[in-house]
């Protein structure tokens, strides 16, 4: 809740013709404030680059954005100064620092992460530029509303105020959050990613597999609860024989002919698309009493005030999109050096 939040960016190759219209279109797709089933907070969130760009182009300085705070509102959260919310990350943050932000709730608030996309959104344009990798999110699941598996194209994902591609899914989720709004309640949900055109041979063996980079860094999302590569937790019932993905010759290419790896085999990409679905729970705070404890270890009730999101997933594509493009221009790094 200061003036503003931003991000400083380390390590990106000189001489990139930055977008700026790619960086500003993926901030209004986080943004708060964007439809009726999101927070109240009304962000444009417009950015401005301070350094590490010169006439446009990237100098290989560091690089730094920041994007105001033009409607933080601390004294909602003033009621929450002595209380742990239940779920959050009140409680650990105090007992691990001795002190918490409690407007607004500091690190561990989703608003950080609006620099994570802005960051995102130019990996994304070097793995587009450089390597023609594409990467796409969408809504899979909100509640027990699930979006028939498909290939949908981004037009299709952005005309859903929730970002779900399947009209019928798309509405009866619209609904969901609705009553879960009026009822002071809040729901989670899935995001399905897809990358594409990923190069043969990114991710190091044993400890450095491609999903484990991939894991550690969308896992650090708020509110992540699990992931899934490829047919992911469905393999388990099934036979190798049924799972594996057999090889042939695509136009003088190797492809499998399915794809129940998601694109990544003992660890490093294969050249398929590489796929996940990652979990969200439900927004921690909001408006239902719930029983919880004061920072003296009483027992209080507590029934949250303020603006949230009763739902955060719909707004969590691009961040989803922007740290999976993170990753991956970081194992991709060693060929930019190189002018590969």
């Amino acid at each position: 809740h200061g003036k503003h939040i931003g991000v400083i960016i380390d390590g990106c190759p000189p001489n990139i013709q930055l977008d700026l219209n790619l960086i500003q279109t993926d901030l209004k797709r986080r943004r708060p404030g964007q439809s009726e089933i999101t927070t109240e907070r009304n962000e444009p969130d417009l950015f401005e680059i301070t350094s590490g760009v010169f006439e446009g182009k990237t100098t290989g300085a560091p690089i730094c954005i920041l994007i105001p705070n033009t409607n933080q509102n601390s004294k909602d959260y003033e009621h929450l100064k002595d209380i742990y919310r239940p779920s959050h990350a009140d409680f650990t943050y105090e007992q691990k620092y001795g002190i918490r932000d409690y407007k607004g709730g500091g690190r561990s608030s989703a608003r950080i992460t609006a620099g994570w996309v802005a960051a995102g959104a130019i990996a994304k344009q070097i793995l587009r530029d450089r390597f023609k990798v594409s990467i796409q999110g969408y809504v899979k699941q909100i509640f027990t509303h699930v979006c028939p598996t498909g290939n949908y194209s981004a037009e299709a994902i952005e005309g859903s105020m929730v970002r779900c591609p399947d009209e019928m899914t798309s509405n009866a989720m619209i609904e969901e959050i609705k009553r879960a709004r009026s009822a002071g309640d809040s729901l989670g949900g899935i995001v399905r990613c897809t990358a594409t055109n990923v190069p043969v041979g990114a991710g190091d063996p044993v400890f450095h597999k491609l999903q484990a980079q991939l894991a550690h860094g969308l896992l650090a999302i708020n509110a992540t609860k699990g992931i899934q590569f490829g047919g992911g937790f469905e393999m388990v019932t099934k036979k190798g024989s049924e799972v594996n993905d057999a090889w042939s010759v695509s136009d003088g290419q190797p492809k499998t002919t399915t794809n129940y790896s998601g694109g990544i085999q003992g660890g490093i990409s294969n050249g398929m698309p590489i796929y996940f679905d990652l979990g969200f729970k439900p927004t921690a705070t909001i408006g239902k009493e719930q029983e919880t404890i004061d920072n003296n270890g009483n027992q209080v009730s507590l029934e949250a005030k303020g603006r949230h999101d009763p739902c955060v997933v719909p707004r969590a594509v691009p961040i989803v999109e922007a740290m999976t493009a993170l990753v991956l221009v970081d194992l991709l790094y060693p060929k930019l050096a190189h002018g590969e």
